[in-house]
Order: structure tokens, then sequence, then C-alpha cells
């Protein structure tokens, strides 16, 4: 005869809700959003993650920081993968909260697979990506009839620059969007530009985008690298590329905009 878990001691399996904490404003969250946040007694979270949409949490919710730098990681993704899928066999529903949106370079779809592997339920909650995030609050129009037709996502370090092939996705009618890319900006130029994108072409650096001292930073592809070492700018940060990031009123809703030269 099958006990019932109840009966069996066995704790049920918990669920793992993967959620999109948006650029940073929690009043940008999604309403499911916050409310998980607002329920759940574990929170796994990424160092993006504003401690504003922290505070959301219950007072007795138990927080668990896996943040990650480009110079040190708290936590391997395999290791990251484990803790999600223990908690849940555990018994335990749980969020795991990530900047942006989970499956926009969010390794969203890691975690989900690997807890899937493991028998473990999961449901995703999407968020405003950081892209639309930094675009909207800098007002950065990412397609424009006049100025671009055609939107691409990029990881400035992501398994090696070399790596990847961004031909074509850079040039006239078209905007790239570059995630991760400061310790890489002079890569990117020089990459870029060997690939005939023009060393003129406009760009936007975003820091800190939806938050209390966002800044704006424009300039051109050939000064990529210089504006981010002389601004001194810090993750997290997006680069914008193409006609669109120095059109005429771009940046009238930015808290701070900066012509760089």
């Amino acid at each position: 005869m099958t006990q019932h878990p109840a009966h069996s001691g066995i704790a049920p399996v918990g669920t793992v809700h993967l959620v999109g904490a948006g650029p940073g404003d929690p009043d940008l969250l999604t309403l499911r959003a916050a409310r998980l946040i607002g329920s759940a007694r574990v929170i796994v979270h990424d160092g993006l993650v504003d401690p504003a949409i922290l505070a959301l949490a219950r007072d007795d919710a138990r927080l668990i920081s896996v943040a990650k730098s480009r110079a040190r990681h708290t936590m391997a993704q395999d290791d990251i993968n484990a803790l999600l899928v223990r908690e849940a066999l555990a018994g335990h529903d749980l969020v795991r909260l990530k900047g942006g949106d989970p499956f926009v370079f969010g390794r969203g779809g890691e975690e989900a697979e690997a807890c899937r592997a493991a028998g473990v339920p999961v449901t995703v909650v999407p968020g405003i990506s950081a892209a639309m995030g930094a675009a909207a609050a800098s007002g950065i129009a990412l397609t424009h009839r006049d100025a671009a037709s055609t939107v691409s996502f990029v990881a400035g370090q992501c398994k090696g620059l070399s790596d990847q092939d961004w031909t074509g996705l850079a040039g006239k009618g078209r905007t790239l969007v570059i995630y991760m890319g400061l310790a890489t900006a002079a890569a990117i130029t020089d990459k870029l530009i060997a690939d005939g994108l023009s060393p003129e072409v406009p760009v936007a650096v975003i820091e800190n985008a939806t938050r209390p001292g966002m800044r704006v930073l424009r300039g051109v592809l050939a000064g990529l690298d210089t504006i981010v070492s002389r601004h001194r700018v810090k993750s997290p940060a997006l680069i914008i590329i193409g006609e669109v990031a120095a059109r005429e009123h771009a940046g009238q809703l930015a808290h701070i905009a900066e012509s760089v030269l």
C-alpha cells in the first residue's frame, strides 16, 4: 500500500519559482513577482538584485546570496543548481530571484533544466529585461522607424568574446545591446570596427538603470573604452550601439545624462 507523503515521513517536493526582478526599481516588478517575493520563506538571489526589492521579503525569510562578479564567484553555477534542487527536495518552495529576466542572460534555462532533471517542479515569472528597462529609463527607443528596425542582444563576456559571431548585428538600421561588456569594452570596439562598423557610430553606456544614481554616458564607438574607464562605470551597466543612442531628445527622461566626446 502506497503511503501519502504526509504520513510517510517524506517531505513533499517544493517548487522553484524563477523570478525576474527587473532592472532594479521595485515599482517595475510584476504583480506575481512581488507576491512571490513577499510570501517566500526561502529566496536565493543574485548580487544585482536591488536591496529595495529584497526588503519586500517577509521578516522570517531566509535570504541566500549567490552573487557573482568577474573577479570572484561566491558559488559556481553547478553548485547553485544543486542548492535549488536540495532546498526543493527538502520540501521548501523557494524563489530564485534574478535581475532583469531569468531567461535573458540569467542562466535561468540551465537552472530550470537541472531542477526538472531532479524531478523538481519549476515555474517562471518573467521580468522587465535589463535592456528594456535601461532603454526606457534613458529615453532610447531600441527600434525607431527612422533609425532601427532590428535589435540584437549579446553578451560581452560569455565563454570568450572571440567565440561570438556578431557579423551583421550592428550598423545602419540596427541596434546592438551588449550585456556584461564593461571589462571587454576595448575588445568589443576592435571587434566591431574590424567587422566594418564605423568608429563614429553612436554609443550609450547606461549605469544603474532605473535606480537612484543612474547615469547615461554618450559618445562614439571609438571612444567606448574611454567612456567606461574615465567615468569609472560599474556594473550593472549596459552598452547600446546604433543611431538610436544619439537621436534628438533621447535621454530627456534620464536622471543624469553626460555627453562624452
